[in-house]
């Protein structure tokens, strides 16, 4: 038997912060985006810091969240995975699977969302093109659909 093939992905674990609770002690929509963010920030700085620098000079073109689950303080820490599903010219989409601590991960996950990130130049304030080695860089981290 030969073992499936590993998919490339990173985990980060979030704490929630008893701030993160909307009034039904769920966490906040709001707040969730700000997850997101914290566990993309982490991945970057962890394993490609390279990427996080080119990444950092993003800007957010869309965001996608989709609630399945409530998620509260005692789901603390969250495991966000995440991977890229698509690197274009001028951007990239990161893709997050939220899970509540000790979920496993083939387990359905309580918030699915994607993050399509910009490039931009901060010196001519415009869009640019990823090079071909930044689409290198970013090319083991893309999941196949």
């Amino acid at each position: 038997m030969t073992a499936a093939p590993t998919l490339p992905s990173y985990t980060a674990e979030v704490p929630v912060r008893w701030s993160d609770m909307d009034v039904f002690q769920h966490i906040n929509h709001a707040r969730m985006v700000t997850v997101l963010e914290e566990s993309r920030i982490d991945w970057l700085r962890s394993v490609a810091p390279d990427l996080a620098t080119m990444l950092q000079q993003s800007v957010v073109a869309h965001l996608d969240v989709r609630y399945r689950t409530p998620l509260t303080h005692h789901d603390s820490p969250l495991s966000v995975t995440m991977w890229l599903e698509r690197v274009r010219t001028v951007d990239v989409t990161i893709r997050y699977e939220v899970r509540a601590a000790g979920t496993a991960a083939d387990e359905r996950p309580a918030v699915s969302a994607t993050t399509q990130l910009a490039l931009g130049d901060p010196i001519t304030k415009s869009l640019r093109r990823l090079s071909a080695d930044e689409r290198a860089q970013l090319a083991p981290w893309v999941r196949e659909a």
